[in-house]
């Protein structure tokens, strides 16, 4: 009998972070060791734990007996807590203006089934996180990229944001800091955008800040905090700067300063409704992080810079590879400045891991055409561990010349 079919956009979903760890796998239940720097997934690193005091609220949930389900737009307390830390962000945050989801990925999967119909589109980064790209399509909507300079510090290109927009862009993303690149957008480039986006009425922003805390350059700025005229969608939640990705916890928030969201704020609800709710437990464990001290941020940070620092020299020192040097986040993204692999960087990361045990992730996978000749590297590795990657990417790049 024939293959029952599969629908066409389960099909062509692609999400090149964890496709690579398919081969990787394999190896593995061969008996080699593989040298993980592919996923955003700070808890796969020693010395980064989620901290214990949120632990500790996430288990005391659990032994008063949390475990049912919780308002579908999040707990009161922990919307309340929330608002807080956006209001003091510098906007005026409302409790009902948040909602609480799993994660950011499913608060994107309900902003664009509740925006996007056939034949409108998203403006992204190039190169952007996957499910930027991925999940439109599942509405009948298209993602176009706007380029990100990378002769600049991975800079938005205005000038090129300019020339796609029209009347069917709905949502304009700004990613800050950027996965995967690390760059951080200031003040003025926030303005910038907001500036584009108010001359089309049915237009969107949506300010992904999911590594906000993560940003060396003290320039981040929330975006809600910018806008006057243009709706803002504000994503975060406690995955990257609290810690804890496994919790699935996220949340959007929406800034509305001039009222023109009530239509989407009502599809918005329905959606979270049918879906019941996110973790009860969870959520009590990241109202811990967001209302008990943050001094314990401060020793991560400087952590996750003492290694971005140590990758910036070692990739410096090796013939074939150059970087510009991120500002935030915890990722770098690598150009393959040797011709041998400059146009071939999926086939770059698959021989690596083959040859050298090594698992990245190849830049076209966060964009075919600006991710093109590029990997992407998770630098939270310990040093030594880090030492040894690098070892191995030189070894490997002298013995393919």
């Amino acid at each position: 009998m024939d293959e029952i079919p599969v629908a066409a956009r389960a099909a062509n979903i692609e999400y090149a972070i964890r496709d690579v760890v398919v081969p990787a796998t394999v190896l593995e239940a061969e008996g080699h060791e593989i040298i993980k720097l592919n996923i955003g997934d700070p808890i796969a690193y020693p010395g980064l734990p989620t901290p214990s005091h949120m632990i500790e609220a996430f288990k005391d949930s659990l032994s008063r007996g949390e475990t049912g389900y919780s308002p579908s737009y999040g707990l009161a307390e922990l919307r309340v807590a929330i608002a807080e830390d956006e209001t003091n962000k510098g906007w005026n945050c409302s409790p009902d203006d948040v909602y609480v989801c799993h994660g950011v990925t499913e608060a994107l999967q309900i902003i664009f089934t509740a925006t996007l119909e056939a034949g409108t589109k998203v403006l992204a980064p190039g190169p952007h996180y996957p499910p930027y790209m991925a999940y439109p399509q599942l509405y009948g909507a298209q993602t176009i990229e706007y380029r990100l300079d990378s002769e600049n510090g991975w800079r938005v290109d205005f000038d090129d944001i300019e020339a796609k927009m029209d009347d069917s862009v709905r949502l304009l993303v700004l990613i800050n800091p950027n996965n995967p690149t690390g760059n951080v957008a200031n003040s003025d480039e926030i303005d910038r955008m907001i500036s584009i986006a108010e001359k089309w009425p049915n237009c969107m922003i949506v300010a992904d800040e999911i590594y906000d805390e993560l940003d060396f350059t003290d320039t981040q700025t929330s975006v809600a905090s910018r806008s006057q005229s243009v709706p803002i969608f504000v994503l975060n939640g406690v995955s990257k700067v609290y810690y804890a990705p496994g919790w699935r916890i996220g949340y959007m928030a929406l800034h509305d300063p001039t009222n023109r969201l009530g239509a989407v704020r009502d599809g918005i609800e329905r959606l979270l409704r049918s879906r019941l709710c996110a973790s009860t437990p969870a959520q009590m464990g990241y109202l811990a992080g967001l209302t008990q001290s943050r001094d314990w941020m401060d020793g991560y940070t400087q952590n996750v810079l003492a290694k971005r620092d140590l990758c910036l020299k070692r990739i410096s020192e090796i013939d074939g590879l150059e970087v510009q040097r991120p500002g935030g986040a915890f990722y770098m993204f690598v150009r393959l400045t040797d011709p041998h692999w400059a146009e071939d960087d999926k086939k770059f990361v698959l021989d690596l891991l083959h040859s050298e045990h090594v698992l990245v992730v190849h830049g076209s996978g966060f964009s075919q055409q600006m991710g093109n000749g590029h990997f992407r590297l998770v630098y939270l590795a310990e040093p030594d561990v880090l030492n040894e990657a690098f070892d191995r990417i030189e070894r490997f790049l002298q013995r393919s010349r």
